[in-house]
């Protein structure tokens, strides 16, 4: 498993992301299997949401074997400080720690929401006195809007953003160049949503993948090809689907990459289409 440095923090991270999703809705000892698993394939990154249905309460105990080896970043959808801070502790008492190695904004939509975020009481403040007293190490948000990342980045010095960074969202819908260089900028680094996304699902099409909102890659070239894009750009990690099957999908990608390497990503002929564009 590969690591890069997560920006300015002094962290280093695996490059395929545990998301938190996969331990939804599975039974204790599935999820006990699936982060045991996770763990000795090499993955310290684990990221997780209080929105993700019952993943908290699965992931707290699988983890805690494991809690002083991983790098454990959580989200609040909370846009008020105290409503923030409540959050906050909850999602601390369900995952076993007394910490966050990175506590993040979650699913900033709009230049409104983030807006509401920064101005005094928004959950920002909330952030920034859990950082003093070390509930928090590190401070960051995700996004699915181009406008509100730039407004955050450019606002304080998060130190990460996690960000749709896609094969077809980048070269079909103009998604994510903009956020990478803002993110270059002022020294946060990107985390990246969405590597194994291949396409909207289809009207009436059968959902295989029942956790997954988009269509997504399940096929080792498929997923070679879209994995290679996305850590070929300035990003620190990519946090997988929703699967346990594409978790393991993602770690295979990657250790078949670092034997022989795809030349040219860009050029994958296989059937996508951009689940987000600059206009979203």
């Amino acid at each position: 498993m590969q690591h890069r440095a997560l920006g300015r923090t002094g962290e280093r991270l695996s490059v395929i992301g545990f998301g938190g999703i996969v331990v939804r809705d599975v039974s204790p000892a599935e999820a006990a299997d699936y982060v045991a698993r996770a763990v000795d394939r090499g993955v310290s990154y684990f990221d997780v949401a209080p929105t993700y249905g019952n993943a908290e309460e699965r992931l707290g105990p699988a983890l805690q074997p494991y809690r002083d080896q991983v790098f454990l970043a959580c989200k609040t959808g909370q846009r008020r400080a105290e409503d923030a801070e409540v959050e906050l502790h909850r999602s601390l008492e369900q995952l076993r720690t007394d910490h966050f190695d990175l506590y993040q904004l979650h699913a900033v939509s709009s230049v409104e929401q983030a807006d509401e975020i920064l101005a005094p009481g928004g959950a920002l403040e909330a952030f920034v006195a859990a950082r003093g007293r070390g509930l928090i190490r590190h401070v960051g948000f995700s996004a699915h809007s181009e406008e509100a990342a730039v407004r955050l980045l450019d606002a304080f010095p998060f130190d990460s953003v996690l960000v749709p960074i896609n094969l077809f969202c980048w070269q079909d819908g103009g998604f994510g160049p903009r956020v990478c260089d803002k993110a270059a900028e002022t020294g946060a680094a990107v985390l990246a949503l969405k590597a194994l996304a291949k396409r909207p699902w289809r009207e009436g099409e059968s959902k295989k993948w029942a956790k997954c909102w988009y269509c997504p890659i399940d096929t080792l070239p498929e997923a070679r090809a879209a994995l290679s894009f996305t850590l070929s750009r300035p990003v620190t990690a990519a946090v997988s689907p929703s699967h346990a099957e594409l978790l393991w999908l993602a770690c295979d990608a990657l250790d078949s990459l670092d034997a022989e390497p795809v030349e040219s990503p860009e050029e994958a002929s296989f059937d996508g289409a951009p689940i987000f564009t600059t206009a979203s």
